[in-house]
């Protein structure tokens, strides 16, 4: 979603950092590209004005212009800025002490409430709790469908009472439910208007009054842009949510409502969706955010979603043919299949320091993946194992079964020949593992 702005602050800042003395002007001009790019990005207009200011004085007032390395130390107040922000630190979600916790999410109609419900669900018992979800959206007839349908999917239950048309008592018993259950988190889907009106809000209201939410998350579609930012205004205004849902992050909106949401309302980002998978939710950190938008990457979030998508054994066994040097298609297969778990191939990119800038304007294919995996399932068992005996015969085999070209075969032959060199190179010094390089990360932050 970032990608235009994060290209043209790249350009702007990437022009400082090697300079090795920024006069004022020079600081003055860069600002006043930043602010172009913030405001063609959709970002509110107050909310530009205030971030180049902040900037500015910090910039001017601590002697930056002075020190050894201005382009940096700019670089560094616009990233810690841009965080800020973001919403500065992570918010987490408040948790009751007496069980269950409720979480309602309101937003207008076509933010991704259902869906987000379900997200949030199989997060929170990815984490460990034991969550259920309420269906009060009665005014959209396939709400309730929906919700069902990915209850069953995820296995987590839902509660719905066909036929009511009394959101709030439909709110109140599957509250009692959830407590009877022993579900220690509920989560209250609400119905949504094509715009803020009255009736809404007064919907709201009482399902609040009858649940008493712990938490209340406003649900924003990222690709409305700046009205976003209007529409969680007035919901503030009435509803005074807790913290904000974005979603449709992997869209091509310009960011505008992200960079808003919290200068605006005060109330902090707390989850970002960026897929339609229903795994495709994270906790939003601004600070790795902004590095991502300024191209530092985030190495941090890339090995979360590695540790996610790949359990202990298959790691230490991964590590093991690393030190040996081998390297057979069946792990080509395990690792693409992976990559696939931890998201959108750009995104993955987008989280390497350094890459994301290299393969800009490239056109990442998500479609190569597949065909990857095409080609290796093409192959017999003793063909992924001992990749030497695929002769030229037998690539035209695999080419035909796996709907690709000799040449595609051939690429893939060739890129694993390229990865097994580069291991052995490796297998003589030590290879960390995922939990290491964690380690590593959190204590250098």
């Amino acid at each position: 979603m970032f990608d235009t702005l994060s290209e043209r602050l790249q350009g702007v800042l990437g022009g400082l950092r090697g300079r090795g003395r920024l006069t004022e002007e020079d600081l003055t001009k860069a600002l006043r590209e930043i602010r172009l790019a913030l405001l063609e990005a959709d970002v509110n207009f107050k909310v530009v004005k205030d971030f180049v200011a902040d900037v500015k004085e910090r910039a001017v007032g601590t002697d930056v212009l002075k020190s050894l390395t201005p382009g940096e130390q700019v670089v560094k107040i616009v990233h810690d800025e841009l965080a800020q922000l973001l919403g500065g630190g992570s918010s987490a979600l408040a948790f009751a002490g007496r069980p269950p916790t409720v979480i309602l999410l309101c937003g207008l109609q076509g933010a991704g409430k259902t869906t987000a419900a379900a997200k949030l669900a199989l997060y929170l018992r990815k984490d460990g709790r034991s969550p259920a979800v309420a269906a009060c959206d009665l005014a959209r007839p396939a709400a309730i469908d929906q919700l069902e349908q990915l209850g069953r999917q995820l296995q987590i239950p839902v509660y719905a009472e066909r036929g009511s048309t009394d959101a709030p008592a439909v709110a109140a018993y599957a509250l009692e439910l959830a407590r009877a259950q022993g579900r220690d988190v509920l989560i209250v889907d609400t119905a949504g208007r094509l715009h803020v009106d009255d009736e809404l809000m007064q919907e709201l209201t009482d399902v609040r009054a009858a649940v008493k939410p712990h938490n209340i998350l406003l649900v924003v579609d990222a690709m409305t842009g700046q009205d976003a930012v209007n529409v969680a205004t007035s919901f503030q205004e009435r509803v005074a949510f807790d913290g904000v849902i974005v979603t449709k992050l992997d869209g091509d909106a310009r960011g505008g409502a992200a960079l808003s949401v919290k200068a605006v309302t005060g109330a902090p980002i707390k989850f970002g969706s960026d897929g339609e998978k229903v795994e495709a939710l994270e906790v939003f950190h601004p600070e790795r955010m902004a590095s991502r938008i300024l191209g530092m990457g985030d190495v941090l979030t890339l090995i979360e979603k590695a540790e996610e998508a790949s359990d202990v054994d298959e790691q230490a066994e991964m590590e093991a043919r690393v030190r040996a040097g081998q390297l057979t298609f069946d792990d080509f297969l395990k690792s693409y299949r992976m990559m696939r778990k931890m998201g959108s191939l750009k995104n993955v990119v987008s989280m390497i320091p350094g890459l994301g800038k290299q393969l800009q304007g490239v056109d990442v294919d998500e479609r190569e993946l597949e065909r990857v995996e095409a080609i290796i399932l093409s192959m017999t068992r003793e063909e992924r194992q001992t990749p030497e005996v695929i002769n030229g015969a037998r690539r035209a085999r695999i080419a035909r079964g796996s709907g690709t070209s000799v040449q595609q075969v051939n690429r893939l032959l060739n890129a694993r020949k390229q990865m097994q060199k580069m291991m052995k190179q490796m297998s003589g010094g030590k290879t960390p593992n995922l939990q290491s390089l964690v380690a590593q990360q959190r204590k250098g932050r």
